[in-house]
Order: C-alpha cells, then structure tokens, then sequence
C-alpha cells in the first residue's frame, strides 16, 4: 500500500517541553521508529507533517533579530521550518534504515508549496495566531502600522492572526512522484505547505497565510494516488462527546456515519475537526480508507486493528 502519514505535533515536540534542537531530534527519532515499522511492513510511506512550534520560534527569533537584521515574511519562515524538521527527519530516517539492514527507502524532503485560491472567504477573515504574544499597548500599534490583524487570546496576551485558505494542488507534485517513482521516502508539504498564489501572468507569489496541516496533507495524498491517509496525532481514536462522561471512542465507520456525525457538531475546529475533515474529503474524493490513530500505535492502525478507520459506505 501507498500511505500518505500526517504527523501530528507530537511527532517533534511534546508538551511541556522547551523545544530545544536534542528534545526534537529525540521525537524525531521515536516517530521515524513507527515510519519504519511500516517500511519493514512492505508498505510505501509519504510523510508529511506540523510545523506550528517550530515557526512560531523562527517568528519570535525574526522579531527578536528585526533590530540587527531584516525579518523575513511568513512564506520565507514556513520555508524555513520545513527544511529544519526536513533535514532532522532525512538524517534519523537514513541512520534507521541503515541500521535496520533496509536496502532503498532514502529519505528525500522536498520543500514544498501549495496554492490557494486569491478570492478565498479566508483572507477577508484571518482566524489563524501566529508568532509570540505582545500587550495590548504594543499589538494596536502594529495594527495601526501595519493594517495587520490582531486578537486578545484567551486572555494569554495579544496575537497576530492570518488567513487560513484551503488548499487547491500541491505545485511540487509531479517532483514528489518522480521521487516516489525512483523508490525515495519523501517528506513533504510540512506546516501544510507554503501557501503561494498564482497571478494572471502564471507566475506565482507567496502569501501571509498558514494552511492547515491535515487539509493540505489530503490534498498531497490525493496527489501521490495514496491508497490510505493515516493521520496520527496524541489521541488512540476519534472520540464524540469528548472529555465528557457521555465520551464515546470511535472504531470503524462508514463515510455516511462520519459525515452525520460531523454535520451534529462533535469535531471542533480547533482540534479534531480539520483531521476529520480531511479523512471524510480523503474518501469522499475516492480514497480507500482513511485512519486517525496514535503516533504509538501506527502500524496497528495502517492493519486495521487500532484508531479509528473511515470507509466508503
């Protein structure tokens, strides 16, 4: 089988931790385990993967530096992200493989960019936050400065948000399935990719937004013709009535019984709702199944017998 894997942020840094380059490495190295696993399996695996800790750091490091050097806008940082979390995947997955004995298989990442639609609801309405937290005073006089939008969070401080498109087509996929032709382990479309628009001439222009991980990784696992979407997060299985004593565990469903539990509510944005989202699109647009399990149990979920497992029906 082909398997588009979507890491979840647990995949490179835990909570509580402080993010520091040996505590991502070691993560790294967990996951890359797992992805391994599936090799060993005989399985084909793309990855894809979060990159919400790392740029909001590279965003904080561009704010911090902005008096001695020029700051870089957000498609240059997601860039940037990509390629660390890339380079640090690259290099355990190779040492993996070579100490597991498995011939082929190399690691490749690819910097990847995905376009959004100029005309999307999004921009008129940003929802995503970004970078460090500022007081009150300091963000209205960005705004003021900048004509950027900014929000109080939860009463933690004042946040930058930007837009969050969804994603049309991954410009890099036919480089993504050279590779994966050539028998590469490709990692790509981190963070959801950078999001880029195309002009009236046909060229494109990176924009300031942030594409959801998991909507992007649907879009790169209908590029590559996954044949299952796994994405893996901190949670064994999809749960309705979450945190709740009426919580409900979710094993096996057909598309029709995940879409109506959607449609009731149970999946909020921000949290379960864009993973489930992009496993009912995975489906809907004629993938065999889609999972959403954890990290842990990654290879008993691609079996079948962990997570929970979205079919056509």
């Amino acid at each position: 089988m082909r398997v588009l894997v979507a890491l979840g942020g647990n995949a490179i840094l835990q909570r509580g931790q402080k993010g520091n380059a040996a505590e991502q490495r070691e993560n790294v190295q967990k996951t890359v385990t797992q992805i391994v696993r599936m090799i060993h399996a005989g399985h084909e695996v793309v990855v894809t993967h979060g990159n919400g800790p790392q740029v909001g750091a590279i965003l904080i490091q561009n704010e911090l530096g902005s008096s001695s050097v020029p700051a870089m806008p957000m498609d240059i940082c997601g860039a940037e992200s990509q390629g660390l979390i890339g380079y640090m995947f690259c290099q355990s997955m190779q040492n993996t493989l070579l100490a597991d004995g498995i011939d082929g298989h190399a690691p490749a990442c690819l910097i990847t960019r995905v376009e959004v639609d100029p005309a999307d609801p999004a921009f008129a309405h940003p929802t995503k936050p970004v970078g460090p937290f500022y007081t009150e005073e300091a963000a209205k006089k960005r705004i003021a400065e900048t004509g950027e939008t900014w929000i109080d969070d939860a009463g933690r401080g004042w946040r930058r948000v930007v837009p969050s498109p969804d994603p049309k087509t991954i410009v890099e996929a036919d480089v993504i399935n050279a590779l994966l032709e050539k028998g590469f382990t490709v990692i790509a479309s981190g963070g959801g990719g950078i999001p880029v628009i195309r002009k009236d001439d046909g060229t494109w222009e990176g924009v300031e937004a942030v594409i959801d991980k998991d909507l992007a990784g649907e879009r790169l696992a209908a590029s590559v013709k996954a044949d299952l979407l796994m994405i893996l997060t901190d949670v064994p299985q999809v749960a309705i009535n979450y945190n709740t004593p009426q919580q409900k565990w979710l094993d096996k469903l057909t598309l029709t019984e995940m879409e109506n539990l959607e449609k009731e509510g149970h999946f909020k944005a921000g949290s379960m709702g864009p993973k489930v989202k992009a496993a009912l699109r995975f489906v809907r647009n004629g993938g065999q199944r889609a999972v959403i399990a954890s990290l842990d149990e990654a290879l008993e979920a691609l079996e079948g017998t962990k997570g929970t497992q979205i079919v056509k029906g």
